[in-house]
């Protein structure tokens, strides 16, 4: 088993009474049937459906107060306390940025427990493993608790890359991207049985008309893969962008129906000049809302 603690996550605290509902009615996930032990991943999203930061719902148990805390990117914790504070109105919550105290760890390739901080399965995808939030210093005793050895976050990136699990702010841009196009429908993201949230009525449009034109989609290179922002060229047209990579695997957020009809004709894709491959990513769905002519 491999630990590491990954320092580009941060921590936003939701505490009171109306927390649960507060939150329900504005993420793209079911908070409402939420315990300790099913955390949820979910988005806030602008009225247009874009995603204005994404995170991990994770519930502390009752005997430490039930309280909610986001695993969020560390960058976006300051806006998102903003944002949640500005749909508070009067409700009896307080939302705090606890990310100067405590940091996020990932383990990944095998199983285990520990008593130090708070122990979750990443929601996303089952092999991306355990999540902890704990304060940083403690991370040794928890990675030696687990039976893990305490690795780089690049040993986590990379697993995170070979399974296809986007990262924001260098897969997608946010403020600019749909929950779609981020495969967050896919990657237990999205609700569309819930009642309403923020963006609901875009988000539900494209999953009903199967209109999603874009996505990000796992890639390999025979040499190393190019840097992120690279753009993906068909020829001489470009069919999307380059985002994070590791060896020769990388993640890329294509327009499906270019690379469809490049690929149909014959052409070769590349990235900075190198040739590249779609590959298939370990949570791909029948079913999912998919490119249109």
């Amino acid at each position: 088993m491999k630990a590491a603690l990954l320092p580009d996550r941060g921590v936003v605290k939701v505490a009171g009474e109306p927390a649960r509902g507060f939150l329900n009615g504005l993420v793209t996930t079911d908070i409402g049937e939420m315990t300790p032990q099913t955390p949820r991943f979910a988005a806030l999203l602008t009225p247009q459906g874009k995603i204005i930061a994404d995170f991990i719902v994770v519930q502390a148990p009752a005997a430490d107060g039930g309280d909610f805390f986001l695993d969020c990117p560390r960058a976006l914790a300051g806006a998102l306390v903003d944002k949640l504070n500005f749909y508070k109105l009067r409700a009896k919550v307080i939302v705090e940025d606890l990310s100067e105290t405590l940091g996020v760890m990932a383990a990944w390739d095998g199983a285990g427990d520990t008593e130090y901080g708070l122990v979750y399965p990443d929601p996303r995808l089952p092999a991306l493993g355990l999540r902890l939030m704990l304060p940083p210093h403690l991370a040794d005793k928890a990675a030696a608790d687990l039976g893990a050895v305490l690795s780089d976050a690049k040993d986590y990136e990379s697993h995170r890359i070979a399974l296809g699990a986007p990262r924001g702010g260098l897969d997608f841009t946010y403020g600019d991207t749909f929950p779609h196009d981020a495969d967050m429908d896919q990657l237990n993201g999205v609700d569309f049985k819930k009642g309403c949230f923020v963006g609901q009525e875009v988000v539900s449009r494209v999953e009903h008309r199967g209109t999603a034109r874009n996505r990000i989609v796992p890639v390999v290179f025979d040499d190393f893969a190019a840097e992120a922002g690279t753009a993906v060229m068909a020829g001489e047209k470009s069919v999307g962008t380059m985002g994070s990579s590791s060896g020769r695997n990388g993640l890329a957020m294509l327009r499906l129906d270019r690379v469809q009809e490049a690929l149909a004709a014959g052409a070769t894709l590349t990235a900075g000049g190198v040739p590249l491959r779609l590959r298939e990513s370990a949570f791909a769905q029948p079913g999912a809302a998919k490119a249109v002519s």
